[in-house]
């Protein structure tokens, strides 16, 4: 088995892991919010493109699951996250070598990343080969592994890094300072005085004194003096410094490739695991999703958004689950009721569920089947941008022009209070219009509007409505359900919108 990527299955060429840019669609699904809380902490990786592309092929989110899978057992995890650590110990050791200005520090700083990076190879073939890993991604990198950390070059690096470690403690040298000159010459097995000089005084300590000692800095990096006296140590022991010369040149591109680009990649996993358990803890449920690209019955129990409910895990609060479906021949989510009853968060929810699956990462909810799609759109209401010198109107229809001559028979649009600012006739004729199109592209859709009329149009249609108390119509449940659409919960919106509500009619009357 040929390891290429633990993120993809694919060696050809062509295939691209990452992409610098989030798509369009992130911030009004809020996802944008999703991936900085993944990521947070994670700077050095770079982790973020890989977010930003999804899949498309039912078998690259099949091979990243079991990834996942695998990483959910925890002496895997856990052997992966001491590799992890040692690797970013060997980057830090490798970041201040190049901030240091002595050639001869700088090698020892080198010959020490090189261990700890020999370690940490060393350390994780022999954990995970004791390990029960499943996974397409981890047995071909196991495998790897194990032929690299036995191969001749790693051996040789390793074998020649031991040595080096050995010899140098093994220099010893004696420092002469008198009339402001300093000379270096070997240590010819002189006494060290210096326990016998702490024992003649110590009878004089009387408890607690002024210090006189001096501060010498913490610093890593060496004076000129100092870089002087390790140069003049060199001379005295030319073979030793000679050999480490030849090992910092020999070896500048000790770093594996592929060895590397697993460090960064795995964090892929290891910090979306990371990160929906703290989600979990409030006893929210994650799963992994069922894919097709082919088959457009969607569905979800349990399902929840996930932006807010790690704002509410920091709450110790969870939010409100909802389910949802599409048999047959549906294909669109017609969904209303009052306003700030939850519809905009279950379409966000629906996205969310949507993209992450896409990614082959585990979504929120119970048990979701989903597809698929080569393209997911977002129509959320934007405030008017003077620099297109658009109307609100004239904007909404060009976006959504966009969207409709992109969209494909595999793509996932969701649409959330179009056509708001004009009058209810047009919204009516202009909703139908794009639903007609939708609804020949036969793609799947997700639409939040107060226009009842769009949920009857056809067979493909669902009505899904928000509800409120029954005893209290002003407190809303956040429970999305299937059913036909309320007028009522059209009316109390459009009051609301309107400032017409009872309570708003009397204050305007009474100021």
């Amino acid at each position: 088995m040929i390891f290429c990527s633990v993120l993809s299955r694919r060696t050809d060429a062509g295939f691209s892991k990452e992409t610098p840019e989030a798509p369009d669609f992130f911030v009004d699904l809020n996802l944008d919010q999703i991936i900085d809380a993944i990521t947070v902490g994670k700077d050095e990786y770079n982790l973020k493109p890989f977010f930003h592309t999804s899949l498309n092929d039912v078998d690259e989110i099949l091979y990243r699951q079991e990834v996942m899978r695998d990483l959910e057992n925890r002496p895997i995890n856990e052997a992966i996250e001491t590799f992890a650590q040692k690797m970013q110990t060997m980057r830090q050791h490798i970041a201040l070598e190049n901030k240091l200005h002595y050639a001869r520090q700088k090698e020892r700083w080198f010959l020490d990343a090189v261990e700890i990076y020999c370690d940490a190879v060393q350390s994780l073939a022999r954990d995970i080969s004791v390990l029960e890993v499943k996974s397409r991604g981890l047995v071909s990198f196991c495998t790897y592994l194990a032929g690299y950390a036995a191969s001749e070059g790693f051996s040789s690096l390793l074998a020649q890094t031991k040595k080096l470690q050995a010899d140098l403690p093994s220099v010893q040298y004696c420092t002469l300072v008198s009339a402001g000159r300093v000379r270096v010459r070997k240590y010819e097995s002189e006494i060290d005085y210096s326990a016998e000089v702490e024992r003649t005084f110590e009878k004089f300590n009387q408890g607690a004194v002024k210090d006189y000692l001096t501060k010498f800095r913490n610093g890593s990096d060496m004076n000129h003096v100092e870089a002087q006296v390790l140069d003049l140590v060199a001379r005295l022991h030319p073979e030793i410094f000679q050999d480490l010369d030849d090992y910092c040149a020999r070896n500048a591109g000790y770093l594996d490739e592929t060895v590397a680009a697993f460090d960064r990649e795995v964090q892929f996993y290891i910090s979306y695991l990371d990160f929906i358990a703290g989600v979990k803890r409030v006893g929210l449920q994650f799963c992994y999703p069922s894919v097709s690209d082919i088959r457009k019955e969607v569905s979800c129990s349990e399902g929840f958004d996930l932006a807010l409910a790690r704002k509410l895990a920091a709450e110790d609060s969870s939010p409100v689950c909802n389910d949802f479906c599409l048999n047959g021949r549906e294909r669109i989510f017609i969904v209303s009721g009052p306003n700030q009853g939850g519809k905009t968060t279950f379409a966000r929810a629906f996205g969310q569920m949507h993209y992450l699956a896409s990614l082959g990462c585990p979504v929120q909810g119970r048990e979701v089947r989903l597809l698929l799609f080569d393209k997911l759109f977002t129509h959320f209401e934007k405030e008017e941008d003077i620099r297109n010198l658009r109307g609100k109107l004239e904007d909404d229809l060009v976006r959504i022009h966009r969207i409709l001559r992109e969209a494909t028979s595999n793509s996932v649009i969701i649409m959330n209070e179009i056509f708001n600012s004009t009058t209810l006739k047009d919204a009516i004729f202009l909703g139908k219009k794009v639903m007609e199109r939708i609804i020949q592209l036969d793609l799947v859709c997700i639409c939040v509007t107060f226009i009842d009329e769009l949920s009857t149009m056809s067979d493909k249609t669902v009505s899904m409505v928000s509800t409120v108390d029954p005893g209290n119509p002003a407190v809303r449940t956040y429970k999305v359900v299937r059913k036909r659409a309320d007028g009522l919960s059209y009316a109390i919106s459009l009051a609301e919108k309107y400032r017409l509500t009872y309570d708003f009619l009397r204050e305007r009357i009474l100021s």
